[in-house]
């Protein structure tokens, strides 16, 4: 054999060497997709998502994986761009062949992604409170639904004596959506219209739109906090504050700046949570109020493993880009984490990576013991879980203020609440 020849054999068994480990650590690894905005407007949000999916992981796989499989994450960004999540669900599904993948943020976001799974039978885990309507056989609603978070929000303003409320929101269909139930369910409490402000839009009889609405990203807050402040005058007013994204940092700006606080007129705020809270003023917001799923100030075994050990892989961590100071865990993150491991039992019970048994395991119900209290899939692709009343406090935390619990995930409420007379 001639040296050419001999060194052409090599080639050929270093390729096939090559190629043989590929195929090696394809069968040892389970490739999950992570869909989150690391850019953009909704970064100041879902980046931390992002690191709790990691961190999850990271936690599985020392334990031995899922199925003897260690998860490999394939991380794409969303930034912000709508649009371009769905071309990114398409890389993860296609390309990437994905068994599962946890994302989204924003309704608009997932609304973008939600044709892309159904055709391609994917399976997507959404970990964020929304608007509802909606049921779709490739996705998992961990998030809460409007009466894991609105609605229980709204009866604890009425029992604390508020009798005027104001809608806000960022322009898009979760907040549309939400106020829309919102306006039915104070209406079917005796709240008259007047008692809620933010404006109408009619067509012809029918309220199609209430509250007020300002674009992502949006930076002046003047005008509408004056109207809240003239709203609030009479007294026993609140805010119901479906802001999303770094926009809430310039309104609660611009509410303290006119002298409103929470004794005055509180906020109740559906999309800020703990980790949002690093970002605004903190201190001068004590008293403002939280409805979600979960607080990082539950006192709970389950909890206190969660939170140590997401500090613990903070510090150890290597991946590049990840924030390690300051860090908080919140609601969102633990709908996440609490997803992962709903869809690892599946898993594991249908001894598959399959979708369509995958989500016939979870149909069925099954519970995990999360940070949160225990959570159980539903029929429905919803999660029956525990709803808490927190209010701020100067660090930053909540104080629990009332739990609601294992409270059923129902999404369709619209139209189901009739007016009541005016009290």
């Amino acid at each position: 054999m001639n040296r050419s020849a001999f060194q052409k054999l090599l080639a050929m068994a270093a390729v096939s060497a090559v190629v043989s480990a590929a195929s090696v650590r394809a069968e040892e690894t389970v490739k999950v997709g992570v869909l989150h905005s690391l850019s953009g407007t909704m970064a100041i949000s879902e980046t931390s998502l992002r690191d709790v999916l990691l961190y999850t992981f990271d936690e599985i796989n020392a334990k031995g994986g899922v199925l003897g499989k260690k998860i490999e994450p394939v991380v794409v960004d969303g930034a912000s761009n709508w649009p371009l999540f769905a071309e990114k669900a398409k890389q993860l599904l296609d390309q990437d062949k994905v068994a599962v993948t946890f994302g989204c943020w924003t309704s608009v976001s997932r609304k973008s992604v939600l044709p892309v799974f159904e055709e391609k039978k994917g399976l997507l885990f959404y970990p964020v409170q929304y608007e509802g309507e909606e049921l779709s056989k490739n996705i998992f609603y961990t998030a809460e639904a409007v009466n894991q978070q609105a609605t229980p929000a709204v009866d604890y303003m009425l029992a604390e004596g508020k009798k005027k409320f104001y809608l806000l929101g960022s322009d898009y269909v979760y907040p549309q959506t939400t106020n829309l139930v919102l306006l039915e369910y104070l209406r079917s409490k005796g709240v008259p219209l007047e008692n809620i402000g933010g404006g109408f839009r009619k067509e012809g009889d029918e309220i199609v739109s209430a509250g007020k609405y300002t674009p992502f990203g949006h930076t002046d807050y003047q005008q509408i906090v004056a109207e809240i402040k003239q709203f609030a005058a009479g007294g026993k007013a609140c805010v119901i504050n479906t802001l999303n994204g770094d926009t809430n940092v310039p309104f609660f700006k611009e509410y303290a700046a006119a002298g409103l606080t929470a004794e005055t007129c509180p906020v109740v705020s559906f999309s800020i949570s703990e980790d949002e809270f690093r970002g605004l003023p903190a201190k001068q917001l004590v008293g403002q109020l939280g409805c979600w799923t979960y607080f990082q100030s539950i006192k709970s075994p389950a909890n206190k493993k969660f939170v140590d050990g997401f500090q613990a892989w903070l510090k150890t961590t290597k991946t590049p880009g990840i924030v390690k100071e300051n860090r908080v865990t919140c609601s969102p993150m633990v709908l996440s984490y609490d997803g992962v491991y709903l869809w690892k039992k599946a898993v594991e019970q249908a001894k598959s990576f399959d979708v369509e048994k995958v989500t016939a395991e979870l149909e069925k119900g099954i519970s995990f013991d999360g940070p949160g209290g225990t959570v159980t899939s539903q029929k429905n692709h919803h999660v029956t879980k525990n709803v808490y009343i927190g209010e701020t406090r100067a660090d930053g935390q909540f104080k629990i203020l009332k739990e609601f619990k294992g409270v059923f995930g129902e999404p369709f409420l619209k139209g189901t609440f009739k007016a009541a007379a005016a009290k």
